[in-house]
């Protein structure tokens, strides 16, 4: 049925994207094991699964009988950007709040930049903590993402995210992931706060059509505090030495863009002098070896960190790449991988 509500190619444009999002979430139920989904689902039901792909199923319909974009007030056309960015929108600009017109007007905004950005990363240096990273692409573009954020309280942010699927359109979301955390993060946002914002602007938008898991914490140098959500994410590593005890910061919440009803809990770990704090992502656990009979797994992961307790960040790291090129003889690994290794010292 031909839409006399928006132009051929805007149709076209919000089917493919819609099409794509719900080919690669069913992809994704249907391929993975059912420890990683309880991982980024946070233990929830797949039924939150299936009520995302409803919205989608239900969107697509709209399309077919010619209604999805209509102003459900007064029956006129729903702005082209504002569609794109949330495709279920269903109110015109021309009805929206003052305060709902700035909020919109940011989201835009963020939601451009959010596709062209690409802002270089650096390790920084905080007082009290030796900080060490190393990334590495499976293809050209990776589809991991770490980052460092410094506020002007002094307190330091970290992420690490990952996106499903890999290669260049899995690379153009986490570049614009950067541009999110560097415009929604500040030492007055929680790190739930703006995860719950990320999910808002990515969950509609026909742009992005993978879900991402992230991990995101505020670290405070001063009082060794650290503050986090994990949306779906693999969870981080904190060995004590002093305790000789592991303890992993399990998933709080969903990942981003698997949810229509979003909410990621707030937690916070007391550090101390000694321990040390690992980020990764799933290419490390899930690396196999040449028999493709065992993956790398968190049981040896967690091996090397104890082991090489004493040597600094840096060594840290570069040993759990060296044990990788162990693993898998030297064989290529089929995902990216990320390390992200912070020592109280």
């Amino acid at each position: 049925m031909e839409n006399t509500q928006m132009e051929t190619s805007l149709i076209n444009r919000i089917q493919e994207g819609l099409i794509e999002k719900k080919t690669n979430l069913e992809q994704w139920r249907e391929e993975t094991t059912q420890d990683l989904k309880e991982v980024c689902l946070c233990s929830t039901e797949e039924a939150v699964l299936d009520e995302h792909l409803h919205v989608i199923d239900d969107s697509l319909q709209k399309l077919e009988d010619g209604i999805l974009g209509v102003c459900q007030v007064c029956d006129g056309t729903v702005d082209d950007e504002l569609l794109l960015m949330d495709y279920t929108a269903a109110v015109c600009l021309s009805h929206f709040s003052d305060k709902e017109l700035r909020e919109l007007e940011s989201e835009l905004e963020l939601s451009q930049a959010v596709q062209r950005s690409l802002l270089p990363q650096r390790i920084p240096s905080i007082s009290g903590f030796e900080t060490a990273a190393f990334s590495r692409p499976a293809q050209i573009v990776s589809g991991d993402y770490f980052d460092f954020l410094q506020f002007k309280d002094g307190t330091h942010g970290l992420v690490v995210a990952d996106v499903s699927g890999h290669g260049v359109s899995a690379g153009m979301v986490m570049t614009g992931l950067q541009m999110a955390f560097h415009t929604l993060a500040s030492e007055n946002s929680s790190p739930s706060a703006v995860l719950e914002r990320i999910n808002h602007i990515y969950l509609h938008n026909v742009n992005f059509s993978n879900f991402v898991t992230i991990f995101f914490a505020i670290l405070d140098p001063q009082t060794k505090v650290l503050s986090y959500a994990n949306a779906g994410h693999n969870p981080p590593l904190i060995y004590r030495p002093s305790a000789n005890l592991d303890t992993w910061l399990k998933p709080t919440g969903a990942a981003v863009g698997l949810m229509e009803y979003f909410n990621v809990r707030p937690e916070s770990f007391q550090l101390l002098a000694g321990d040390i704090l690992l980020l990764y992502t799933d290419g490390v656990t899930e690396a196999l070896n040449p028999q493709r009979d065992e993956q790398f797994g968190y049981k040896r992961l967690a091996d090397i960190v104890r082991q090489k307790e004493a040597l600094p960040a840096e060594e840290i790291t570069n040993s759990i790449r060296q044990a990788l090129i162990e693993f898998t003889q030297g064989n290529l690994l089929e995902d990216d991988i990320t390390l992200v290794v912070s020592k109280v010292v």
